[in-house]
C-alpha cells in the first residue's frame, strides 16, 4: 500500500518540475516546430528549432497563454535586420509565425521589378540557381534562388517562383515600434506584405530569436514512428545546425 506522504511528495515533485519547465520555456529557450514551407530552403517542414526568449527582452507573449502581467517589453533589446524571429500575429495575438526581419521602425519597403528596396536602396541580390525545386504547401514549384545581402552584411538565401512571382508593390511604411517581416520562400509566404492578415508586427509581439536546429524529419516520407524508414525520413545533416 502506497503511503499518503509518498503520493503528496510525488505531486509536489511534479508541480515543481512543471514550474521549472515553464520558467525555462518562458525566460530562456523554447522549442518550435516548422509546419509550413514559407521559409524554405533555410527552414524546412519538419524542422525543430530552439528559440531564445531573452534575446529581445520579455513581453506578455513570452509566457504561455500571453497573460497580461505587464503592458510593454521589459529588458528590451532591438532586433537586427535579417534575424529569423518567432512572433505572434497581430490579427489574433495567438498564432506563432516565423519569418525574417526586413524592415525596422521608420523604414520604407518596396518591391520593384522583383527587386527588394529598403529606404529606396536596392538590396544586393545574386542569382545562385534558376532551376531549383521547392515546396509551396504540398505543391512542388520551380524557383530561382538568390543570395540577398543586407546593409549590415547579413546574407541569406531566398527564392522566387519562375512562373508567377511577386514583382511590384506599393511602398510599405513601417510604423514606430513595429517591424516588417518576409518569408525566404517569397512567393509562398503570408507575411507583412499582407496587411489585413499579418502586416506590421508590434514590438510586444516578438517571442524570440530562432537560433539552432536540433532535429528534422520529412513527414512527406513517413512518420518518425516508422523506425524502418528513418534513413529516408530523418534529415541527419540538419541536426544542430546554426541558423543565419
Amino acid at each position: 500500500m502506497i503511503k499518503k506522504n509518498t503520493i503528496i511528495d510525488n505531486i509536489k515533485t511534479l508541480i515543481f518540475a512543471l514550474i521549472i519547465a515553464i520558467i525555462i520555456r518562458s525566460l530562456i529557450i523554447q522549442p518550435f516546430y516548422i509546419p509550413s514551407s514559407s521559409m524554405e530552403t533555410n527552414l524546412l517542414v519538419g524542422d525543430r528549432l530552439f528559440v531564445t526568449k531573452f534575446t529581445y527582452g520579455y513581453s506578455k507573449h513570452s509566457f504561455p497563454f500571453s497573460p497580461p502581467i505587464f503592458k510593454d517589453r521589459i529588458f528590451a533589446k532591438d532586433p537586427e535586420r535579417g534575424d529569423i524571429i518567432v512572433f505572434k500575429t497581430p490579427s489574433d495575438n495567438r498564432t506563432d509565425y516565423i519569418k525574417r526581419l526586413i524592415g525596422l521602425p521608420g523604414d520604407t519597403i518596396q518591391f520593384i521589378d522583383g527587386n527588394l528596396f529598403i529606404n529606396n536602396n536596392q538590396v544586393s541580390s545574386t542569382m545562385i540557381n534558376n532551376n531549383e525545386k521547392l515546396y509551396c504547401g504540398n505543391q512542388e514549384i520551380n524557383v530561382s534562388m538568390f543570395e540577398e545581402k543586407l546593409s549590415n552584411n547579413k546574407s541569406y538565401i531566398v527564392s522566387y517562383r519562375n512562373d508567377v512571382s511577386f514583382n511590384n508593390s506599393d511602398k510599405y511604411m513601417v510604423p514606430e515600434n513595429h517591424y516588417f517581416f518576409l518569408g525566404d520562400n517569397r512567393d509562398c509566404s503570408k507575411d507583412s506584405r499582407f496587411l489585413s492578415e499579418v502586416g506590421y508586427v508590434h514590438n510586444n509581439n516578438l517571442v524570440g530569436k530562432a537560433q539552432i536546429l536540433f532535429f528534422s524529419s520529412d513527414s512527406r516520407k513517413g512518420s518518425i514512428f516508422e523506425i524502418w524508414k528513418w534513413s529516408k525520413i530523418i534529415r541527419y545533416d540538419r541536426f544542430f545546425k546554426k541558423l543565419k
